[in-house]
C-alpha cells in the first residue's frame, strides 16, 4: 500500500464519516476489526489517506462518493428506539424511515419513551460535532411529571446537581401548570447525559411519564406532525451551523 506522505487527499476515517458510514471514531473500529479496503487491500490505519477515485469498500461493500451534508428534522414517536438494530427486535427509528430516506445516523440520541425532535444527517462528522458538549447547543424538552414541585426547588438546579455519584450541568427549567397528579415543565439542558432529564426530575421526587424534546440548538420541533419527516434547507443549515462548524465537516 501506498506511502502515507506520497498520497494527497484526505484521511480515510473522516472519508467515511463525510460519507455517512459512521463517526471517525466509528470507522477506525471498522479498520481495526480489518473490513475496511482500499484498492483490494486491508487497510491497517485511520491515518491513510484516499482519493475520489479508489475503491473503497467495507467487508465487501463499495462506499461511494460522500455526498453533500444533509439535515432533517424528524418527529419522533413513543415507542421507537433510536439505532440501527435492537437485540431485543424492538421497532426502531430507522425502521419506521425505511424507504423515506437515504442512508442516515442520529444527532444522539432519544430514549424508547421520548418523543420530539431527533435530527438525522447523512455525514457521521456532522453527527459527531453537534453532539459535543463544546458545541453548547440547549437541548430544550417539555416534561410531564407525577409529583409536585415549586420553582423554587426547580430553580436550585440553575448551577447543576450530582446525582448518584454523576454531575450533572445546569439546569434551566420553568414551571408551567399543575394538572391532576402532575406538573408541566419547560426545561434547557446543554449536555445531553444518558436519562439526565429522568434522573434530574427523579432528583426531585417527581416521576416522568411523558418527555418531548422539543429544540436541539437552533432547530426547533415546532409544528412537525410526529412520525414525519423534513429536511433543512441547505442554505439556512449552512447560516445556523455556522462558518467554522460548516468548515470542520465539509460543508
Amino acid at each position: 500500500m501506498a506511502d502515507l506522505k506520497d498520497v494527497a487527499g484526505e484521511r480515510i476515517a473522516k472519508f467515511l464519516a463525510r460519507a455517512g458510514v459512521a463517526s471517525r471514531r466509528d470507522a477506525e473500529k471498522l479498520i481495526e476489526q480489518g473490513i475496511v479496503t482500499v484498492n483490494g487491500e486491508t487497510l491497517t490505519t485511520p491515518a491513510f489517506k484516499v482519493t475520489p477515485d479508489m475503491d473503497i469498500r467495507i467487508d465487501g461493500t463499495r462506499v461511494g462518493q460522500p455526498e453533500k451534508t444533509r439535515l432533517w428534522r424528524y418527529h419522533k414517536p413513543d415507542g421507537l428506539v433510536t439505532t440501527h438494530k435492537d437485540p431485543q427486535g424492538r421497532e426502531t427509528v430507522f425502521d419506521a424511515l425505511a424507504g423515506r430516506l437515504p442512508r442516515v445516523i442520529s444527532v444522539g440520541r432519544l430514549d424508547l419513551t421520548t418523543e420530539g425532535l431527533l435530527l438525522l444527517t447523512n455525514s457521521g462528522a456532522l453527527a459527531r460535532r453537534l453532539e459535543l458538549p463544546s458545541t453548547g447547543w440547549t437541548r430544550r424538552y417539555r416534561v410531564r411529571a407525577y409529583g409536585r414541585v415549586t420553582q423554587s426547588r426547580l430553580d436550585s438546579l440553575k448551577d447543576g446537581v450530582e446525582i448518584d455519584g454523576v454531575q450533572y450541568g445546569p439546569v434551566r427549567s420553568t414551571l408551567d401548570q399543575t394538572q391532576g397528579g402532575n406538573v408541566w415543565i419547560t426545561l434547557s439542558i446543554n449536555e445531553g447525559k444518558n436519562r439526565e432529564v429522568r434522573n434530574v426530575m427523579r432528583h426531585l421526587d417527581l416521576q416522568v411519564n411523558r418527555l418531548i424534546r422539543t429544540a436541539y440548538g437552533p432547530f426547533q420541533l415546532g409544528k412537525l406532525p410526529k412520525g414525519e419527516i423534513e429536511e433543512v434547507p441547505g442554505k439556512q443549515l449552512k447560516e445556523q451551523l455556522g462558518k467554522k462548524i460548516c468548515e470542520e465537516v465539509g460543508l
